[in-house]
Order: C-alpha cells, then structure tokens, then sequence
C-alpha cells in the first residue's frame, strides 16, 4: 500500500470524526452524521484531484473510503454523549487530521510531477477544504477563518517544509515527515499556547 493510500485512510477517517462531532453539536439524525463525516472525510481530497485532473477521484476508485467515513459517524452517534468536550476534542481532532491531509495533497501532487507552487497549495486544499465545507454546512464559524489562529499558515508551512525537502531528497519519509511534523507543530501551538498571528484593525480614516 503507497504512502498516499494511507494518508488518504488516515485523513478520511479523522476528518469523518470531526465531522460528527460538528454534527452532534447540532443534534442531527444518523443520516446527518453520515452526510456531514463524509463531506469532512472526502471534501479536501475531492477537490485536490478534480484540480490535478485524477481519474477517478480517490474514493470512486475505492468507494471503501465512504465506508470508513460512515463507520466513524455511527461510532460518535453513539458516544458523543460520554465525551465532556466535544469542542475541544473536535479541534484536536481536526488538527490531527489537518498535520495528515497536508501531506497526503503534497504527496498527490508530487507524484504527479507539479512545480513547488502547485504542491504547496494541493496540500493546503487537501487540508483545509473539508473542514471549511464542514462548517460551513453546518453553520458553524470555520476553523479556517478564527481570528489569528495558526490553521491555514500551519497547512502553508507544513506543505512549504515538505516542498523543500523535495528538492534535497526523493525518501518518502524525508518529505512527508516534516510536512507532517511543521504542520502539526504549528496547529498544536496555536491551540495549546495560543500562538497567533496578527490581524487587521480597523483605523479611523485620515481626514
């Protein structure tokens, strides 16, 4: 199995939790769970290959990931209610799932021969795609988009790191490793320690 199969496992399967667990704070039914885990799961991924022009999209080619997606909304339908937290283990989650879809977009688009640029931003789509349009369907404020947070800039970083690895070295590991490890240190930073970057404010126009 390629590295790039079992990232794709990997993402989906944690993606599609946190899309429960977004699902189960707006107490929707089974069928909910299962619409919004496999929007989570598949969404960055999808995007990514219809962008790189692969046939056939990941999870038509292996519909065994669907299947993955709804397993994990039919486990939090029924153990959401014993965790404490729901909202911090979602962001936990989610940034688990985004340090492992970085890599897996980078490793699509480096497979297929693509410049830096193109690789940097297969794997930021691949990461942050799903979560976006899970919260948005949701109606919830994206992750994405939280002021000053470390989430896409993590997504840019890890995929930056793994770009530049790229060029030093064709190990597998050696690339992704650090993808992983960039983006995951960033993310966790941000929600542990509060690292942010700084925003905008607005000012009153010079008259």
């Amino acid at each position: 199995m390629s590295a790039l199969i079992l990232l794709d496992y990997a993402s989906v399967l944690i993606f599609a939790l946190t899309g429960a667990l977004v699902a189960s704070r707006q107490q929707l039914d089974i069928v909910g769970f299962a619409f919004v885990a496999c929007l989570t799961a598949v969404g960055g991924g999808t995007l990514r290959d219809l962008m790189l022009d692969r046939n056939p999209i990941f999870w038509l080619g292996n519909p065994d990931y669907i299947l993955i997606a709804c397993a994990a909304a039919l486990l939090v339908f029924f153990t959401a209610h014993l965790v404490e937290s729901r909202y911090r283990l979602l962001l936990w989650l989610d940034g688990f799932a985004l340090a492992v879809a970085v890599p897996a977009g980078v490793s699509a688009a480096l497979a297929m021969g693509q410049s830096g640029l193109i690789v940097v931003l297969m794997g930021m789509v691949t990461g942050c795609m799903g979560g976006l349009l899970r919260d948005v369907v949701c109606n919830e404020v994206p992750l994405v988009l939280k002021q000053g947070e470390l989430y896409v800039t993590a997504a840019f970083a890890g995929a930056l790191a793994a770009t530049l690895s790229a060029t030093l070295t064709d190990e597998p590991l050696l690339i992704l490793g650090p993808c992983a490890a960039a983006t995951w240190a960033l993310r966790a930073g941000s929600l542990a320690f509060g690292w942010r970057l700084p925003v905008y404010k607005a000012r009153p126009p010079r008259t």
